[in-house]
């Protein structure tokens, strides 16, 4: 592919011509079909009996288990548009066009990856959509399956630039989305609007990105979307545990019951897979055995952060050289919180500072995995007569503490229900920040993503930290 795409109008145009021929011949009719409102049986199986193969998939997967519960017997297309309707079998057949077009083109890991996921979104989705809604369950597969269009698409059919952007996102310190936008020109978000509606696949599947938390289909493609995701750091992941609690409320189940139908969602994805001939996928799909299960969170406690003396010690030299240098703020706390993250090896770091005239403790900065929750929802009120709290506690005792040891247990009703449910269960490290006399807020570490225990060398650290960040501002304040 010698000349470049670039901007949204040029990346539709590319891949609605020549890039995906076995779409290309197909779209156009279906489309029309789905333009003109008296479009019959006959014309819909006309259009799909050109293409032998497809129409052999079309009915394989119409009379899945999956669109056909009662397994009536579907020999014809036309058998096929009475039992299961004219729109799926419509949006069947450019479901199993696309994934045969990209599948044809190209065996690139981010593109199979990315479509064993959408099938993981498209079933967690449809069983979702069982508890919540009466009827437009299929249409809720094929919306979440379609969910990535344009980025399936890009990594199918893009050719030089999709090495381009792969070799990109492999530099350090890269940033998603501008790494695409540098390449394309446009978000993946935007191809994938602009893919849906050129090529009129259906309502649902663009509404699905419209975040409408009240519209339960909407719903439903979203959890099933990033259940998907979240199962890649392994079924016992933070942001899966959060995940299957609000499945759980959305659809009135147990957190238990919620988890139990995620994992078989997982297993049905294999099939299912299978099913639209996509076998291949079925590896790439997270597996719920025990044993992998196992055997994965082995693998993932062994790659997670190690303390790096070299990071911790250059971290805190600097800081100490930041107490008489005119270092701004930024830099300090840059410097503080890799101290921490990467030298001492504490998995989460949050400094959460007075905000809002000194009456609430607000999220300033916070590293680690899935601590971006933190930097949008933590906010605490400092004086809670009603519920005193350990941020409070230790700032107004100017007190660093390790919480969840025997030292500590006394001041475990500081740590109430609500707070838990922002923080986690397990120990921590707190401590308050102070520039000379002057409180800032507080500082909080965990190793809340492994569960791994904290050591005395991590707590003798994150004092160290604590002291010199505060006397680096109380020098930049005097100044």
């Amino acid at each position: 592919m010698g000349d470049r795409s670039f901007g949204l109008e040029a990346w539709i145009a590319k891949l609605g011509q020549a890039e995906l021929p076995a779409l290309a011949s197909v779209v156009g009719e279906l489309q029309r079909l789905a333009r003109e409102e008296k479009s019959s049986v006959q014309q819909l199986a006309d259009v799909l009996l050109r293409d032998a193969a497809l129409t052999a998939k079309v009915l394989r997967v119409g009379g899945s288990v999956y669109f056909n519960p009662a397994c009536e017997p579907i020999r014809t297309i036309s058998r096929a548009i009475v039992l299961i309707g004219f729109e799926n079998v419509r949006l069947i057949a450019l479901s199993v066009s696309l994934i045969d077009g990209l599948l044809g083109k190209t065996n690139r890991d981010q593109l199979l990856e990315l479509l064993a996921r959408s099938f993981h979104a498209a079933v967690q989705a449809r069983n979702i959509s069982d508890y919540v809604l009466a009827r437009d369950k299929e249409e809720v597969f094929i919306a979440a399956l379609l969910f990535h269009l344009g980025e399936l698409a890009f990594w199918g059919c893009a050719g030089d630039q999709a090495e381009e952007l792969a070799r990109n996102l492999e530099q350090p310190g890269a940033r998603f989305e501008e790494a695409v936008q540098q390449v394309l020109g446009t978000s993946f978000r935007q191809l994938t609007l602009g893919l849906l509606k050129a090529w009129n696949l259906g309502e649902l599947a663009t509404l699905s990105h419209s975040g409408n938390a009240s519209d339960p289909a909407v719903r439903a493609i979203a959890l099933g979307e990033r259940i998907s995701a979240a199962a890649l750091d392994g079924w016992d992941s933070p942001e899966m545990e959060t995940l299957v609690a609000q499945l759980a409320e959305f659809i009135g189940v147990s957190p238990e019951d919620a988890l139990a139908q995620v994992l078989a969602s997982a297993d049905e994805t294999v099939a299912v897979a299978a099913s639209f001939g996509a076998e291949r996928l079925s590896a790439l799909i997270p597996s719920t055995d025990p044993e992998q299960v196992r055997l994965r969170q082995a693998a993932r406690k062994a790659s997670l952060l190690q303390p790096n003396l070299l990071i911790m010690q250059q971290a805190l030299q600097d800081l100490g050289l930041m107490v008489s240098a005119k270092a701004d703020l930024g830099l300090i706390l840059d410097t503080l919180m890799r101290g921490l993250h990467e030298g001492a090896g504490l998995e989460r770091v949050m400094l959460s500072v007075l905000a809002d005239k000194q009456t609430r403790f607000r999220c300033k900065l916070a590293v680690g995995e899935g601590s971006a929750q933190w930097r949008e929802a933590f906010v605490l009120p400092v004086e809670q007569p009603e519920q005193p709290h350990i941020f409070s506690y230790v700032l107004r005792a100017r007190e660093t503490l390790w919480m969840g040891v025997p030292a500590s247990y006394s001041l475990d009703e500081l740590v109430p229900l609500p707070l838990r449910g922002l923080l986690g269960q397990g120990m921590f490290f707190i401590a308050p920040v102070l520039a000379g006399n002057r409180e800032v807020g507080v500082l909080y570490a965990d190793c809340r993503i492994s569960g791994r225990a904290l050591r005395h060398e991590q707590f003798v650290a994150f004092q160290r930290f604590t002291q010199l960040a505060g006397r680096c501002l109380d020098a930049l304040g005097r100044r």
